[in-house]
């Protein structure tokens, strides 16, 4: 099967309107909150945003909405909890609550701890059709476990049944990564955005909630690193962007994996519109 990647410029409200209800897998995304990203003046409106994601993603489908809060007059904004909240009120579960944890940070500040992660609220339509977890967590105890014991109500202690604990366990919900010029991304050409999340987060995710062949949207395409992982890993995928410059990065890096890929697969077909 041929994979298709479909990058969009437009605004992603407009663009959804036109998309089928219940045609999503996954969504992966990080909209610009807080004025803390220079989108050249656009705007953003969450609320008919969220409702549009609700009705194009698939029952069990699930958004990975990363997001942080800018800090005014000495508060932060608490923008993330209010979104997550919303996200609630209109369907959405919230099934994790993650971290993404910086390896260095940008602004330094001497009345509070440095800033080093943003939120990965992790929005499911209904209990998440897919899960897939990453194991690469060094079990500290691998080998067989003899000596096990559980505590009941009563208070008596009995032994539980042995068993063999792999050498690597399910990672937590904190995921640490190393930022910066090379270590986001190799490519040179998606540093002319002024904000993304690094490769391998988004090549995380979509190996977590969802399989080959599945549909990837990112309502906020910025750079594009959402669709270069989603064809990276065999899947689908739709980009919306209102920005042209930022349409052209993410095409030109989406091309270029598509051209450097050792496939075992016919090429992917890349079609851009409204640019």
């Amino acid at each position: 099967m041929v994979l298709t990647h479909k990058i969009i410029c437009g605004d992603c409200i407009e663009v959804m309107k036109e998309m089928e209800s219940n045609s999503v897998d996954l969504v992966v995304t990080s909209p610009p909150y807080d004025n803390l990203r220079d989108y050249k003046g656009y705007s953003f409106n969450f609320e008919d945003s969220a409702k549009e994601l609700f009705r194009i993603i698939k029952e069990g489908g699930v958004i990975v909405w990363i997001v942080g809060d800018a800090t005014i007059d000495g508060s932060e904004t608490g923008t993330s909890f209010k979104q997550a909240l919303y996200f609630k009120e209109i369907g959405f579960n919230l099934h994790d609550t993650m971290i993404y944890e910086k390896s260095g940070f940008s602004n330094p500040s001497d009345i509070r701890y440095h800033q080093v992660f943003e939120y990965m609220f992790v929005l499911s339509k209904g209990k998440p059709k897919t899960f897939n977890p990453i194991k690469d967590r060094l079990n500290t105890q691998f080998g067989w476990n003899k000596s096990s014991t559980s505590r009941q109500k009563t208070g008596e202690t009995i032994k539980i049944k042995d068993k063999f604990i792999g050498r690597w366990g399910m990672r937590g919900n904190i995921w640490k990564y190393e930022i910066g010029y090379m270590k986001t991304t190799k490519d040179k050409i998606a540093y002319q955005h002024p904000a993304m999340f690094p490769e391998r987060l988004a090549q995380d995710h979509v190996i977590s909630w969802s399989n080959s062949n599945d549909i990837i949207l990112d309502p906020f395409l910025g750079s594009g690193t959402t669709m270069v992982a989603a064809e990276r890993l065999g899947r689908n995928s739709m980009g919306i962007e209102i920005s042209k410059e930022y349409c052209e990065i993410a095409y030109k890096r989406l091309l270029n994996e598509v051209r450097q890929a050792k496939l075992d697969r016919e090429p992917s077909i890349i079609e851009r519109i409204g640019f």
